[in-house]
């Protein structure tokens, strides 16, 4: 990234954080110059990215106030397309990380990409023009479990989906004619909870996430740990389930195939706590207080926390962030995995390093949308490329 685009990145993540905000205070926020600021604060708003606030911030000293910037929330957006076991979740965010539309489309043949990819992109250009035509969008970000090759834009392998070598990004590019990032669910929620959720002051982070897919996320130094084939953060395989219970890899025990979101519906279905197999439907039973539900999904939190626990001994972040649909719905699931990791691991230094995920019944929509926000904060002088517009 060029010198200039880090002074940038630094302007707008502080706006971000702090906004409306001051020139005068970003400059102490960064340690850029006063110069710097005002030159990088034009360049932004030039770009849409920042706009002056009516009115000066609340001033007590003498001289003229101050006047404040702020993240432009009503020029831009960027869309998303989460792909999950049965649908994709199509979302609509603004850029402060805010879903201000979603939808959730079923896949009529999960076993085909090509519609999957094609349905979902028709579907949201249609809810870009019934929610916010008039906001422009600066590119489509794709979020996944399993394993995803960020470079090459490609999902190497959806085990759940059966799908192989992949390439999203070609596909859903020329579909939809915008700048298509893609990366993993699990990294993708890692950076919004950095961005926008909770562990915005933490440099490292494990996020954990348990869904159809389990799978993780490594940030430390501020940046996202990949791997050399992009594969970092894959923990489906940990033995740390049910020995009882046989993996389509072969072998017993492993943490998907025992805490997955289907792998646990099936035994709610299976003990009769729900009326199918339904994790959505566990869900709202335990909400609604069947005590059976609730004690499957802290039974489900507990394994979770084994995996928590473990990420930290061999990670060592500052916090893990995890999201399961039992741990942000209920407070005895957060309850559970805390003290789980509590008991577990030997580097967690409190319960209160263990967060639920920041973004609730959003988190899908998040997912895919921080894709193309982590770009854009990263780099955001990169909005000029015509290549990243889409010419």
């Amino acid at each position: 990234m060029n010198p200039r685009g880090t002074a940038a990145s630094a302007v707008l993540g502080a706006v971000l954080r702090h906004g409306p905000v001051s020139r005068t205070t970003i400059a102490r926020l960064t340690g850029l110059s006063p110069a710097a600021v005002t030159r990088n604060c034009a360049a932004l708003a030039g770009l849409g990215l920042l706009t002056d606030v009516a009115g000066a911030l609340p001033y007590r000293g003498v001289g003229r106030p101050h006047s404040p910037v702020d993240v432009e929330t009503g020029r831009h957006l960027v869309a998303g397309i989460h792909i999950a076991h049965e649908h994709c979740t199509l979302a609509l965010l603004d850029l402060r990380g805010r879903v201000r539309a979603r939808v959730r489309v079923p896949h009529r043949d999960p076993g085909d990409h090509r519609d999957v990819l094609a349905t979902a992109a028709d579907r949201l250009v249609r809810l870009h023009a019934e929610h916010l035509p008039g906001h422009v969008p600066l590119g489509l970000g794709v979020a996944a479990g399993g394993w995803v090759d960020t470079e090459a834009g490609v999902l190497v392998e959806h085990a759940s989906l059966g799908w192989r070598d992949v390439p999203v990004r070609d596909l859903l590019a020329a579909r939809t004619g915008l700048p298509v990032l893609v990366d993993s669910h699990a990294r993708a929620l890692a950076r919004a909870e950095q961005l926008f959720g909770a562990a915005g002051h933490h440099e490292s982070l494990v996020h954990l996430f348990v869904g159809n897919v389990v799978d993780a996320a490594i940030i430390t130094g501020g940046g996202t740990h990949r791997g050399a084939r992009s594969a970092a953060g894959g923990v489906a395989h940990l033995a740390l389930g049910d020995p009882a219970i046989e993996c389509p890899c072969g072998r017993h025990g492993c943490l998907e195939a025992t805490a997955s979101d289907r792998a646990w519906a099936w035994r709610a279905y299976e003990a009769g706590v729900v009326s199918r197999p339904s994790i959505t439907d566990l869900g709202d039973a335990a909400v609604a207080g069947n005590a059976a539900a609730t004690a499957l999904l802290v039974d489900r939190a507990r394994i979770v926390g084994r995996a928590a626990a473990l990420l930290f001994d061999i990670v060592n972040p500052d916090v893990v962030v995890v999201t399961e649909l039992g741990v942000t719905r209920l407070p005895e699931c957060a309850d559970a995995l805390r003290a789980e990791v509590a008991t577990t691991s030997r580097a967690c230094p409190s319960p209160s390093a263990v967060l639920p995920s920041s973004f609730g019944l959003d988190v899908l929509g998040v997912a895919a949308g921080a894709v193309q926000l982590d770009a854009i904060y990263a780099d955001p002088l990169d909005l000029r490329n015509p290549i990243r517009l889409g010419v």
